[in-house]
């Protein structure tokens, strides 16, 4: 930890760092007391960020375990009430964490796109929608998204900055054009939180193998989430949307364990995928 504060945590100290996560800057939790056996502690806060505790909640063992609890809140980007034993009683501590407005960019505005931008849009993600033909990359049809851009396949990420706060979902009218848009990410320094490729197993292996060929490093295909989405058995496209949805949820979350995802060669059930160009071909049905 290279800075601890123990002076107090003014409202206006904890809305300012609050406010300023939410808009682009470091992450950032709290952990208040809502109840406890001294009542003068009611309101105290602790600000805890990646890198420097600020505040005190009156005892080093209750400060000690609040700064656990708001790290864990940060790794996880969850809010919610926990209670404290410890030898002066039980504290009732409310941690919540800040952090940056997720964005989501979709590449591709046909059938799966819209109710994807609808869904993430509920969500709290920031949509940008990408397109390279002006009658499907419309705002009519996408009412929910902070941005609607016509863009050359070629150059699509070009005007559109991509880092660890933006979840890239890649489904274009075309494998041609999912490949080149992959192309351009996995050879950019910048790596998003979440990149997934819609397509069927014969054609994602494929299109490996392909990166490969043209010089992708194979340990950035690991990055990749393809076929797309948990498995939930979707079909409609508004059902292939919130399996896409949830699959995004899951990595945001650190939700991986447990959850039934697509890989290559079969349906599986942890963490991270690691795309392998072995095993047999069994396609989300979905995927042409």
């Amino acid at each position: 930890m290279k800075n601890r504060q123990s002076g107090e945590v003014t409202i206006a100290e904890a809305a300012a760092r609050a406010l300023a996560a939410l808009d682009g800057g470091l992450p950032v939790a709290f952990a208040t007391v809502v109840g406890g056996p001294v009542e003068d502690a009611l309101g105290r806060r602790l600000l805890v960020s990646e890198d420097s505790v600020a505040g005190s909640l009156g005892e080093k063992v209750l400060d000690d375990r609040a700064v656990e609890l708001a790290r864990q809140a940060l790794a996880r980007q969850y809010s919610g009430r926990h209670d404290v034993e410890i030898e002066s009683g039980t504290w009732s501590l409310y941690v919540e964490s800040q952090h940056p407005i997720p964005e989501l960019v979709v590449v591709g505005a046909g059938h799966i796109a819209r109710p994807l931008c609808r869904i993430a849009a509920m969500l709290g993600f920031k949509v940008t929608v990408l397109d390279d033909r002006p009658e499907f990359a419309d705002r009519r049809w996408f009412e929910d998204a902070a941005q609607v851009r016509v863009v050359d396949f070629d150059e699509t990420f070009k005007a559109t900055e991509v880092g660890p706060n933006t979840y890239v979902v890649l489904v274009t009218r075309g494998h041609k054009y999912d490949y080149d848009c992959i192309l351009q990410l996995l050879t950019l320094n910048a790596r998003p939180a979440y990149l997934g490729m819609i397509g069927s197993r014969r054609r994602v292996r494929a299109a490996f193998e392909a990166l490969v060929r043209d010089g992708v490093d194979p340990e950035r295909l690991a990055e990749v989430r393809a076929p797309i989405g948990l498995d939930i058995g979707a079909e409609t496209p508004e059902e292939i949307a919130l399996a896409i949805a949830a699959e995004i949820v899951a990595v945001r979350r650190g939700a991986g364990e447990g959850v039934e995802s697509w890989t290559i060669g079969r349906s599986t059930k942890r963490r991270s995928r690691r795309p392998s160009l072995d095993g047999p071909l069994r396609s989300p049905p979905w995927s042409a």
